[in-house]
C-alpha cells in the first residue's frame, strides 16, 4: 500500500488489510482442496482498491446476496467474516472463474 502512495494508517489501506485478512482466512479454511493453494490479488485504480481471493472450492459460495450477509447465532464463535467484509467494502461479490475456481472480490472506494 505504501508503494502505491497510501499510508498504512489511512482508511483505504486499513479497509483493504481487514478485507484481505478475512477473505484469505475464508479461503484457507473453507476453500481448501488438498494440494492446491488459494491466490490473493490486490489492485489499485484512480477510483478504488480491489481485493480478489481465489480458491479451488467453487461449490462453497458465500451467501447469494452480498447486500445482506446473515449474522451467526449470538453464541457462535465464527461466521462474522463476511459481515466485516460488507462493513469495510464499498461493494463485494463472488464469481466462478472456472469449473474449479471461484473468486471472492471486494472494492473500497478511494
Amino acid at each position: 500500500m505504501e508503494d502505491w502512495g497510501l499510508p498504512l494508517n489511512s482508511p483505504v489501506p486499513r479497509a483493504v488489510v481487514a478485507i484481505t485478512a478475512e477473505l484469505a482466512a475464508n479461503a484457507a479454511i473453507h476453500g481448501r482442496t488438498p494440494g492446491r493453494d488459494f491466490e490473493v490479488r490486490l489492485s489499485l485504480t484512480a477510483t478504488h482498491a480491489r481485493v480478489e481471493v481465489s480458491d479451488t472450492r467453487p461449490d462453497r459460495l458465500p451467501p447469494p446476496s452480498p447486500d445482506t450477509p446473515l449474522p451467526p447465532p449470538g453464541t457462535a464463535t465464527t461466521g462474522r467474516g463476511l459481515l466485516l467484509v460488507d462493513a469495510f467494502a464499498t461493494r463485494w461479490g463472488c464469481e466462478q472463474r472456472t469449473q474449479l475456481v471461484k473468486t471472492v472480490w471486494a472494492e473500497v472506494d478511494r
